[in-house]
């Protein structure tokens, strides 16, 4: 059965009293780019998010396919898959359709997207229930193949370009910009956005997105 028509199969075990409520976060997708020469460029900061939850729980991407790196294991006593693409960002949704197949979910709720936001200050972290891209072409890519954009999703801010002390909406110039290694300054706090995301996610997967976001949408 198809990502959308499990979905639509949840909405209607919804309606009938089951369903979404009983759903819980199982498999978090970090959005980035595979390849040594990408690693630690803005882009990546779900590749990094995904790294660190992985050692933290003892999970190993030991898993490859042509689309996607998948571990397996256990977070807050939950069965949770955790996955990174091996196509290019902009991509991204033909690994993440590949696994809603493998795995098995059952629907959006299921489904956890990290990705980077330039909207954001970096290091600054939010979480979403469900929306759109917000400009973030791997996360479109997702919502394009696997028909919804009703899946959670914890953003990580790494800030926009400044061209001649302005924001710069230019292609060229956020190309550059994500594509590129940040300072050690943006570096640390980058971190600390990852930091935060792994415990946001941490938190989705024990007591529910809704929990998270409140705990993790506030600026302390």
């Amino acid at each position: 059965m198809s990502f959308l028509r499990r979905a639509l199969a949840g909405r209607e075990a919804h309606e009938r009293g089951r369903g979404e409520e009983e759903q819980h976060i199982r498999l978090v997708f970090g959005l980035g780019n595979p390849g040594r020469e990408y690693a630690a460029n803005r882009r990546n900061v779900g590749f990094w998010t995904m790294n660190r939850l992985a050692r933290r729980h003892g999970m190993e991407f030991s898993t490859k396919t042509g689309t996607y790196q998948l571990a397996q294991g256990e977070i807050a006593g939950r069965r949770v898959a955790l996955a990174k693409p091996r196509v290019f960002n902009n991509d991204a949704g033909k690994a993440v359709r590949a696994l809603v197949d493998r795995l098995g979910i059952d629907g959006p709720a299921e489904l956890l997207v990290v990705s980077d936001h330039l909207d954001l200050p970096a290091g600054k972290v939010r979480l979403r229930r469900k929306g759109g891209a917000g400009g973030q072409k791997g996360l479109q890519n997702i919502i394009d193949l696997v028909h919804s954009d009703e899946f959670p999703r914890v953003r990580i801010g790494i800030g926009r370009p400044v061209v001649r002390g302005e924001p710069s909406w230019d292609p060229e110039h956020v190309a550059g910009w994500v594509l590129s290694d940040p300072t050690p300054e943006e570096r640390e706090l980058l971190d600390a956005g990852v930091e935060r995301a792994i415990a946001a996610i941490e938190c989705a997967i024990a007591e529910g997105i809704d929990a998270a976001m409140n705990r993790y949408n506030r600026d302390d």
